[in-house]
């Protein structure tokens, strides 16, 4: 196998049936490569969805302040109750009040998950598909997944803002 980038229009992608011989099956399987790189974006998109699906419901909770008593600086000794870091009684919360989350069901939070992981396993499996692909060495299909991977993060990466 050469290991050169060529542009003939003769490959073998993948497996055996998709064995590409003349300028049409080139430009079906540069155009199916490119599909199948904007899905793989996109289920980079989807997966980072699902994991913000798995944060809490709702959080009501007070601002926390810190106590920034200079004077625990000073000396070790003035920071009191057996801290011997001045730093950590410098960022100790002070009471305010008491905040609240609330989280969703852990079966609801188990199924969020599975499906993030059936989500990786799809787009690891993807990925390494592609690279063996662009491993042809066939410059169209190499081209064929960089620009699915331009049109792909071009189309789904606005989405996240939407979410």
């Amino acid at each position: 196998m050469n290991m050169h980038f060529e542009a003939s229009s003769n490959v073998t992608l993948l497996f055996d049936f998709w064995d590409v011989r003349g300028p049409a099956g080139m430009v079906l399987s540069v155009f199916v490569v490119l599909l199948l790189t904007v899905f793989y974006e996109l289920l980079k998109v989807w997966k980072i969805n699902v994991g913000k699906k798995q944060a809490p419901v709702s959080q009501t909770s007070a601002p926390v302040s810190f106590a920034t008593d200079q004077s625990c600086f000073d000396t070790v000794a003035k920071c009191g109750e057996g801290s011997s870091n001045p730093s950590e009684i410098s960022l100790a919360p002070t009471e305010n009040n008491t905040s609240t989350i609330e989280t969703r069901p852990a079966d609801k939070s188990w199924t969020l998950h599975c499906l993030q992981t059936a989500i990786h396993i799809l787009q690891v499996t993807l990925g390494y598909m592609l690279m063996l692909c662009v491993m042809s060495y066939n410059v169209w299909i190499f081209l064929g997944v960089i620009m699915g991977s331009v049109l792909g993060y071009f189309l789904g990466f606005p989405l996240l803002s939407h979410f």
